[in-house]
């Protein structure tokens, strides 16, 4: 019997739901409006059970992108997934947001020579990114980093390219010019979830509900209202 999974996406601007089953992703729901996480995830995923005429109780997991990325539209996300865990004692499954732009980046170029980085945007010239090679090895670890002209420079030899990808990635292709470098088309969905939480299951890699939390990497951008300072 194939593996079926709920696939949930809240780390961007994009609120995006997938249903898959074995390596298919059989049903995929997206809100276009950015940040509407709260009001529409919980109907995204009505949607697309309702169009396989599935419930929750026929899914095996849930998968969850669990950052970096917006701190509210990932704790609405987590809430949501560990909620459904918890109520019908599903395993939790938790997929890195950069592990799987950079996944998706992988399948669409496929050259030994090119390293990954997927970007998610974090407000000026921030983004959140990690650098992964061929065999989705980490070459740079996650963190927060600004972007200047030359600062991929040590990464790169004679024969080496790295492929960027994601809602970060467009607003620094003025500051990374090299030759070497190539921008992919290649946003948050939840069909980038779908072989990493397969093979997560199969390797049963599963989180414990009480205690996960998504990789904010750093605190949220609280301000005070103008009408108290």
């Amino acid at each position: 019997m194939s593996i079926k999974l709920l696939l949930i996406e809240t780390a961007t601007e994009i609120c995006s739901v997938g249903l898959s089953e074995g390596t298919q992703v059989r049903a995929l729901k997206e809100s276009d409006a950015p940040y509407s996480h709260t009001a529409q995830l919980t109907l995204l995923i009505e949607a697309a059970l309702k169009e396989l005429n599935w419930n929750l109780n026929d899914i095996d997991a849930v998968a969850l992108s669990s950052g970096p990325g917006s701190y509210t539209a990932l704790r609405v996300g987590s809430s949501v997934a560990k909620g459904i865990c918890y109520a019908l004692q599903k395993p939790l499954i938790a997929i890195s947001t950069l592990e799987a732009i950079a996944y998706a980046s992988k399948m669409q170029v496929e050259q030994a020579n090119t390293l990954y980085c997927p970007m998610i945007d974090a407000r000026r010239m921030e983004v959140y990114m990690a650098l992964y090679d061929n065999d989705m090895n980490i070459v740079a670890p996650t963190q927060a980093l600004v972007i200047e002209k030359g600062v991929f420079e040590q990464y790169l030899t004679a024969n080496k390219r790295i492929a960027f990808a994601g809602n970060g990635a467009g607003k620094c292709a003025e500051l990374l010019t090299s030759p070497q470098h190539t921008f992919l088309d290649i946003q948050c969905t939840a069909t980038h979830l779908a072989p990493l939480a397969l093979a997560a299951y199969k390797a049963k890699r599963f989180e414990d509900i009480a205690y996960f939390s998504p990789n904010y990497l750093k605190a949220p951008n609280i301000t005070i209202p103008k009408k108290r300072l």
